[in-house]
Parts: structure tokens; sequence; C-alpha cells
């Protein structure tokens, strides 16, 4: 039975769609300020995400100038659609793609994904109205799992069916990170779906200072932020976009992902989030808390700190109560929410043990040695 619970794509009404830019006149780069806030530039020396596939289920991918080389074929799921997903009468879609791995245009023009040299799969699943069933998600996510994808951005939030919920599970059981907006005030109340889905990588935002986004919605299931505000990208038509919401804090944590992703190919999917987490900077109280979970993601920590593996850890100390998912007014979940706790219930992890206090630690070390990166820094 398909839900009457439409999802929406988590982006907030201020979205503007700028108009193509000459390269010899191009602003956009230097419009992207959360190119510097992530140091891109050094962690593109490490890695550029190459050999890592990312799916996109959205409203369609347009071919934009600056993310074409990297766009694959893919598909639409909506009744009655063609394309092979790669049209977007939107924008959002656009937007959210050449986030994760717009290349640009020679001579540092153009706008550039976190990692520029993965390759897109986009994947039409939600209309031009920014609505959609949560079962053309599933299918999406489905049909992800069967071209190989390694990466899942998902920007869009609302009901959920149970082969939405069955989807999901089967793409964690295949190895995919799968990575969701949290969603956005004033619409949302809670995280929500598929975001507060266990083990799904639930991305909160925060602004041009590292503080905590007000579009942001909290929750005790957020595991990192990213930047969310005044977020330039591609849009449709050889067109730019400037928006805020969670829907660009996913995309960049999802581009994160697939640098990780290709710089070490080896790792499972459950080893990639935690290195994600457990190299995040620390914001408000110490360890994991509802409005910025474990901190704000730092690719270049992620792609080169020494992180212990989580199969390392030892099965018999217990978790440390200051990383403990806390409950919040920002509304309900079921214990166990979030990648750790989805570990846990699906015995992929003993016990969260020693690693959990070094990754406290670590997370405490960063604190009080290091600070947020600085806004245009």
């Amino acid at each position: 039975m398909r839900s009457s619970a439409p999802l929406a794509t988590l982006v907030a009404a201020v979205a503007v769609v700028l108009p193509a830019i000459p390269a010899q006149a191009d602003p956009i780069r230097d419009d992207q300020w959360h190119l510097r806030f992530l140091k891109v530039t050094e962690a593109h020396r490490i890695t550029q995400g190459e050999g890592v596939g990312v799916a996109v289920p959205d409203t369609g991918v347009d071919p934009h100038p600056d993310l074409r080389n990297n766009l694959l074929p893919g598909t639409n799921i909506l009744a009655g659609g063609s394309s092979e997903g790669r049209q977007d009468p939107n924008s959002h879609g656009t937007g959210m793609a050449g986030l994760i791995a717009a290349h640009g245009r020679h001579g540092g023009n153009g706008a550039l994904g976190i990692a520029p040299k993965a390759k897109l799969l986009p994947i039409t699943s939600t209309s031009a109205d920014n609505l959609s069933n949560p079962d053309d998600l599933a299918a999406g996510i489905e049909y992800a799992v069967r071209q190989g994808t390694q990466v899942i951005s998902i920007s869009t939030g609302g009901g959920s069916t149970s082969r939405l919920r069955e989807a999901i599970d089967a793409a964690l059981a295949a190895d995919i990170v799968v990575v969701a907006a949290a969603g956005n005030h004033p619409q949302d109340f809670v995280v929500g779906y598929p975001a507060r889905h266990p083990g799904v990588v639930a991305v909160g935002g925060v602004d041009r200072n590292g503080n905590h986004a007000a579009v942001s919605v909290t929750g005790r299931e957020i595991d990192v932020v990213a930047p969310a505000t005044d977020i330039y990208s591609t849009s449709m038509d050889g067109k730019y976009r400037k928006g805020t919401g969670t829907s660009n804090s996913a995309a960049i944590v999802a581009g994160a992902v697939a640098l990780i992703r290709a710089r070490y190919p080896e790792l499972p999917a459950t080893e990639v989030v935690h290195r994600l987490t457990a190299t995040a900077i620390d914001k408000g109280p110490p360890g994991r808390d509802d409005q910025y979970g474990y901190g704000v993601i730092d690719l270049v920590a992620a792609l080169t700190a020494d992180v212990p593996p989580l199969a390392a850890q030892s099965p018999t100390a217990s978790v440390s109560a200051d990383i403990t998912p806390t409950t919040t007014a920002a509304g309900p979940g079921s214990g166990g929410d979030g990648p750790v706790g989805w570990l846990l219930a699906t015995g992929g992890l003993a016990a969260l043990g020693g690693g959990a206090a070094w990754a406290l630690a670590a997370r405490r070390r960063r604190r009080s040695g290091a600070a947020s990166p600085p806004a245009g820094g």
C-alpha cells in the first residue's frame, strides 16, 4: 500500500537560480565558501573520489557543463518517466549532484564538488514540485543497490513505508553508506525519515561560522553536521543556484564519504562511517549532542588520521555514557538509531567498548587543541 505521506526535498524556500556565467567572469567558485571552510583544496591533494559511485535519488540531474563528465546513465522511477535521470525540471537534484561531484571548468572556474572525480548515478524519484511517494524513493534505492553504487545521498524526507525501510536495510546490508538530510525548520520539528532510520548517516547543518544553522532540525539521531547556509552549486540549463537547507549538508557529507571510500577502498561501510564521526570536530557539549552530532566533518582528518578500526576494539569495555545518544525535546526516536546503534542492533559489533572511549578522547583532544574550521579560511 502506498503511503499518503509525501516526501519533500529538504531545501529552504529561499533557493535562488542564478544565470549561467561566462568562464572569464566567474564568481561561483569564490562564492562556494564551504570549500574553504572544509579545506577542500588540501583534501583534494590526497584524493578526489576516483572510482566511487554516488547515487542521487532526487528530481533528476541536468547534464550541467560543470558536472556532465561525471554523470552516468541512470533511471527515472516516476510513472511514464524517461531520460535516464538526466533531466531536471526543478534544479534541486542538479544542485545536490554538483555539491557531491561537480568538476568545474578549466582555470578554476565553475562549481566544484567535494569529490570531483566520483561518478554520479542520477535517479529521478521526486517530481518537479518536490514531492514523491516513499515507494518511489524505495525503488530508486533498490536501483542504486543493483547498480553497485557505494554511496547513496538522500536529500528528501517525509513518510515511510515497509518497502522503503526494507530498501534502506538492503542498501546497508550491501555495504553502501546511506546519507540523508535531517530536515529543516520551520516545516520540520524532528529529524525526518529516512535520516532517522537506524544505520543511515543523519546530517544537520552549520552556518558560515561553524555554528548550528537555524534552519537545521535537532535530535538524538544527528550524526554529523556540514555547511547548510547560502550554498552555491549547479542548476538546470547550465545555470547556478544558491540554497539554504540540510539538503546541501547531506550532499556535502556524501561527497566526504566518497573521498573516504576512494582513499580507503578496503574499508567496509561501517568503518567508513566510524572514520567520518571519529574525526569530526566537536561542537557544543563534549561528545555527541543533539545539535551537532559528533561534530563538523573534517575532510583532511577523515583522510589522514590514525583511526583504530571498530573490529580491533575491546568487546568487554562499556560504552562511554558521554557518547550515548541523548533524548531531546526535538522529538521521539527509537533507541539505537544512528550508525552505532545499527551496528549494535545487528550484531556487526559486539560492543563499542574501548574504541568508543578512544573516539571520545580524540574528540576531546581535537576540541581543546583545534577550533572549528574558520569561515572562509
